[in-house]
C-alpha cells in the first residue's frame, strides 16, 4: 500500500482506509502497511501504531494486515514491531539492518531471532537492500526460526528468487517483489507478491496470479505484456511518488509523499498515464 500524506506530511488515515477498502475489493488477500512503497522507512512507532490500527479497523479481519519495519538496529525493530502488535498487526515485514555496513550472517540470524522473541508476531524477511542482501543459505537458516513465516524476495533479482524457491522447498511462504517479472515468479512457484506494481494496478496483478494458478499461460502472458509498460513508466527516482501518481490517475487518493521526495514531473505523469 501507498501511505497518503496530507499537506502537512501527516498520514491521511481516512485516505489510507479508502485505499485498503479498494485493494480488498479487487481481490488482494493481504495488505502491507508502511513498506518501502508505503514510505515506512520514515515511520515513528506512533505512526506505525496509527496506520496499522486504521487499516485494521477498516479491514475488520477480512485480510491479514502486515506492518512494515525498515530499521537499522534490533532495538529500533523491536520498538516498531511492538507498536504494530499493539495496533493489531497480524505479521511484520522486516528488512535487515542496512545503514552502510550490513551485519554478517550470524548477526543477521540473531537479529531476526531477537525480534521474533521480543515481539511475538510472524515475520516476513524483506530481502530488498542491494548492499545488505541476505544470501540464500542465510535465508534458509532464517526459515528455521520459529517466528519467521516467509521471505519477500525483492531487489530485481529473479535468479535469487529461483534459487531460494529451490532451497526452501515448501518450508515457508516465498513472496516475490520482482515487479517486472511477476509472471515467471509465479511460474517458478512464488506463493504471492507484495510489490509496488501491485499497489498501482492490483486488478491486473490479481488476474495474472489467478491465470497462472489455473494454468492459463496464454492469458498470463497477455497480462504480463500489459504490466511491463506500466512498470517501465513507474520505475525510476521517487518510486513511491510515481506509484501515488498512478493511484491518483485512476481516481483513487494516493496523497502526497514526504520530502525530499518530489511530485513526478509532467512528463513522468504523462508516461504513467499512457502506460495505464
Amino acid at each position: 500500500m501507498v501511505t497518503p500524506f496530507d499537506e502537512s506530511e501527516d498520514i491521511d488515515l481516512r485516505a489510507l482506509q479508502g485505499e485498503a477498502e479498494y485493494l480488498i475489493g479487487v481481490g488482494c488477500t493481504a495488505l502491507t502497511v508502511g513498506g518501502s512503497t508505503g514510505e515506512g522507512a520514515g515511520f515513528t512507532p506512533d505512526e506505525v501504531r496509527a496506520a496499522v490500527r486504521a487499516v485494521g479497523t477498516q479491514t475488520r479481519g477480512r485480510v491479514p494486515v502486515i506492518a512494515g519495519a525498515i530499521p537499522d538496529t534490533t532495538r529500533e525493530a523491536v520498538s516498531l514491531g511492538k507498536a504494530a502488535r499493539e495496533a493489531g498487526a497480524d505479521a511484520l515485514q522486516v528488512t535487515p539492518p542496512h545503514y552502510l555496513f550490513p551485519p554478517g550472517p550470524d548477526d543477521t540470524v540473531e537479529y531476526y531471532r531477537a525480534i521474533g522473541q521480543a515481539v511475538g508476531l510472524p515475520i516476513v524477511v524483506y530481502n530488498v537492500v542491494p548492499w545488505a542482501t541476505i544470501d540464500v543459505p542465510t535465508l534458509v537458516r532464517l526459515l528455521d526460526l520459529p517466528n519467521v513465516a516467509g521471505v519477500k524476495q525483492s531487489g530485481g533479482d529473479i535468479h535469487k528468487l529461483s534459487e531460494l524457491l529451490h532451497a526452501a522447498r515448501g518450508k515457508a511462504s516465498i513472496l516475490t517483489a520482482v515487479d517486472d517479472l511477476l509472471y515467471p515468479s509465479f511460474v517458478l512457484g512464488a506463493d504471492g507478491a507484495v510489490a509496488a506494481i501491485l499497489t498501482a494496478v492490483p486488478t491486473l496483478c490479481v488476474a495474472l496470479f489467478d491465470a497462472v494458478q489455473r494454468g492459463d499461460h496464454a492469458a498470463a502472458l497477455r497480462i504480463h505484456n500489459r504490466l511491463l509498460p506500466v512498470w517501465m513508466a513507474l520505475s525510476g527516482p521517487n518510486l513511491p511518488a510515481r506509484v501515488k501518481a498512478a493511484v491518483t490517475l485512476q481516481g483513487r487518493n494516493g496523497g502526497r509523499s514526504r520530502r525530499p521526495m518530489s511530485v513526478p514531473s509532467g512528463e513522468d505523469v504523462r508516461r504513467i498515464q499512457e502506460a495505464l
